[in-house]
């Protein structure tokens, strides 16, 4: 098992919506259980989205093993998902792609970025807060809970 990151980030392209589906239904499939059912992402329609929204792509040996959407708001960056491959997951993949988002907010002039996740996904919520995410709300959604979350960007 490879440490440590050594993947490189490139935009995702319309031909990259299938490979993007298959890492987010393999990505997500652990929380099935958790929450009896599939989560969202599973369901999204990845040949729109990629039409639609900023995908960055974790690419290493020219698979991807991981991708963060995202999508410029007035006053922030929405992470739309961000998610990576069971298999390449601990390597530090995750933190790169939060951090190219971060890039792009800055970039694009905002200093806030803004996402949400399922309460029920608890690593996940300790993954964000580890990265500096803050807690805004937590709203009831279909059984669950609904974690929103932001981060104040320096600049």
């Amino acid at each position: 098992m490879t440490i440590g990151v050594v993947a490189n980030l490139r935009a995702a392209e319309p031909a990259d919506a299938d490979a993007i589906r298959d890492i987010v239904r393999a990505a997500y499939a652990k929380w099935v259980p958790v929450i009896g059912r599939e989560p969202l992402p599973m369901r999204a329609d990845y040949d729109k989205a990629v039409r639609e929204h900023r995908f960055d792509l974790a690419v290493e040996d020219g698979g991807i093993l991981g991708m963060v959407e995202t999508i410029l708001a007035e006053d922030h960056l929405w992470i739309e998902n961000v998610c990576v491959v069971p298999r390449a997951q601990g390597r530090g993949i995750g933190r790169l792609l939060l951090e190219q988002a971060e890039r792009k907010a800055i970039e694009a002039g905002r200093r806030e970025i803004r996402l949400l996740t399922n309460g029920a996904f608890e690593a996940n919520v300790s993954l964000y807060k580890r990265h500096g995410y803050a807690i805004d709300r937590e709203e009831p959604f279909m059984n669950g809970v609904t974690v929103y979350m932001s981060k104040r960007l320096a600049g």
